[in-house]
């Protein structure tokens, strides 16, 4: 059977897999710098693009590939790009399509290390960008310049969990003639695929949910049409942020159980999250499975599940958050998100602290909220000790 006429949970097992002379069950892991040619010919052949032979692993590498097809697989997309880091898939994408005097239109609560590097680093270049809530598309609309060259969105946004409709946003990039690249670290194509809405690029990174084990850092961007992908992959290749095939080994291995850890991980999130909401010491609650969330409704219709991000705020602001933060016994107080095991962290001072403090509230990350990533642990386990941390306050 094909790859694109199974179902995702198949994908997941079967999708990218090599037919290696030794009949292995699993995608062996290449663990070589370079490959030695046939002769002479086959080796000037590799470098033209005549063969498929591979060079060298910066270039590419048989694991790494496995890794990239199957990425395609589960996006829908043309082909994938697998890098060192998800700031390797940032930088690919920014450096590949944006030049000298482009504009830039972003989501205001983007991941902060996407948005730091644009302002602080690549405005050095002439490259100009706004950041805005992109839920609301007529903002979008509004920011878009004579020189704008691409719209690049979070949705879930991190850390504030807005969500920004991907039909919307196309239909405005369309219009313009605009790129449309997706940050779906948050979802995952088992809850979104931005692909199908139209949009050009989606990207993650593979150190979250997709690995899903906290033990590897990697990101992957995937493109719709082929334009695109030919532009991207010698890019990558030049900056030198490829992945390592024992990267892409490990993240193979962890997208296996992509659809079981998210389905465990959204059903005890529901339930905290409905905890939270009623609890007298928190202020608000934001997760897209709550009916108070503002787009509930876009939510349900553009993602297949509520995932297993929330964001809340203590009463008492971020004194009281620390407290909290401070008084946990299982989860565990530490940045990244989408492991098996259950995190809390501080935004402001932490993942987001090198924003400007007016960009960040601007942004929705208010200095007392809370980000918390929910694993597979025993939703009762978590429960207790949320109420017991809580209480110390």
């Amino acid at each position: 059977m094909e790859p694109k006429d199974l179902g995702f949970d198949s994908k997941l097992i079967h999708a990218g897999t090599i037919d290696d002379k030794f009949g292995s069950a699993t995608v062996p892991i290449y663990q070589t710098s370079t490959f030695k040619f046939k002769n002479a010919d086959h080796g000037a052949a590799c470098f033209s693009g005549d063969s498929d032979g591979y060079i060298y692993t910066r270039i590419n590498n048989p694991t790494i590939d496995a890794l990239e097809r199957q990425m395609a697989s589960l996006e829908n997309g043309y082909r994938a790009v697998a890098t060192s880091s998800g700031m390797g898939a940032v930088n690919t994408i920014y450096m590949g399509l944006l030049k000298q005097g482009d504009h830039m239109i972003s989501t205001a609560a983007v991941y902060g290390p996407s948005r730091v590097v644009m302002e602080k680093h690549y405005s050095k270049f002439g490259i100009e960008s706004t950041y805005l809530d992109t839920t609301n598309a007529e903002n979008i609309r509004k920011a878009i310049r004579p020189n704008t060259r691409m719209i690049f969105i979070e949705t879930p946004s991190n850390p504030t969990m807005d969500i920004t409709d991907l039909k919307e946003v196309v239909k405005i990039a369309r219009e313009n003639n605009l790129i449309t690249v997706a940050d779906n670290t948050f979802c995952s194509p088992y809850l979104q695929r931005p692909l199908e809405s139209g949009f050009d690029i989606v990207f993650h990174s593979i150190t979250k949910f997709l690995n899903g084990h906290a033990d590897v850092v990697g990101g992957v961007l995937v493109t719709r049409e082929k334009e695109l992908h030919d532009i991207l992959r010698p890019m990558m290749v030049n900056l030198g942020c490829n992945m390592d095939p024992h990267q892409a080994y490990l993240v193979i291995r962890g997208l296996k159980t992509l659809s079981l850890r998210l389905e465990k991980s959204q059903e005890s999130a529901l339930k905290i999250a409905q905890f939270l909401e009623s609890h007298p010491k928190i202020d608000w609650v934001r997760y897209p499975g709550l009916k108070s969330h503002p787009q509930f409704e876009l939510a349900a219709n553009q993602m297949s599940g509520s995932g297993a991000m929330i964001s809340f705020e203590v009463k008492g602001g971020l004194k009281a958050g620390k407290v909290l933060m401070d008084n946990v016994k299982l989860c565990i107080l530490a940045v990244s998100l989408g492991g098996v095991e259950t995190l809390i962290q501080h935004p402001a001072s932490m993942t987001h602290s090198k924003m400007a403090k007016n960009d960040r509230e601007n942004a929705g990350i208010t200095d007392g909220l809370v980000r918390f990533s929910v694993g597979i642990e025993n939703v009762e386990d978590l429960l207790s000790d949320l109420k017991q941390a809580l209480n110390k306050i």
